[in-house]
């Protein structure tokens, strides 16, 4: 996921996802976030990485992205305008911080949840993280696939063993790659 407080630039840190990764762009302030979306999906295209656009269907149209993010916010509205834009091989991510999140993100048309926090995280200090135990019983539950995301790192995957998770996602653990 980018932020652009961390990260003004995300691009030089395509080259270092591996292939068949994604990146969520959010940057929602920047005054130029289409030119760098514009930018982001070029390069990923060169690494075989896929790019979602956050919050902006007409946005991942207009760049070619590969899907959309909805924050939990925009899933728990159900199925929005969007939906009428989507593109058949796009891939939907929603957010979700609890087991109603992930249900009505199945409801809002989403195809995976990004569950959060697992671990302690810079981006949300104040928020109670949930564990690998609670979030191993909800990623069970989740009717449709989710990946952990908030205070991951190369430190604590092992942890996600066995947990039914499909993946990860970070921001801080993604910072030192370029």
């Amino acid at each position: 996921m980018t932020d652009e407080k961390r990260l003004a630039d995300p691009v030089p840190l395509i080259g270092g996802l591996p292939a068949n990764s994604a990146v969520i762009f959010r940057h929602y302030g920047a005054p130029d976030r289409e030119k760098l979306a514009i930018r982001l999906t070029a390069a990923a295209r060169k690494h075989g990485v896929k790019v979602l656009i956050a919050a902006d269907a007409r946005l991942a149209l207009k760049v070619g992205a590969d899907g959309l993010h909805l924050p939990e916010a925009l899933a728990t509205r159900g199925p929005g305008v969007w939906r009428l834009w989507r593109r058949p091989d796009w891939l939907v991510t929603a957010a979700a911080h609890s087991p109603g999140a992930l249900y009505r993100a199945e409801r809002a048309g989403a195809d995976a949840v990004l569950l959060a926090p697992v671990f302690p995280t810079e981006s949300h200090p104040q928020t109670r993280p949930l564990g690998t135990l609670r979030f191993s019983v909800w990623c069970r539950q989740s009717p449709i696939p989710v990946y952990a995301l908030g205070g991951v790192s190369p430190v604590n995957l092992r942890r996600f063993k066995d947990s039914g998770t499909r993946g990860f996602a970070g921001i801080s653990g993604f910072l030192d790659i370029a």
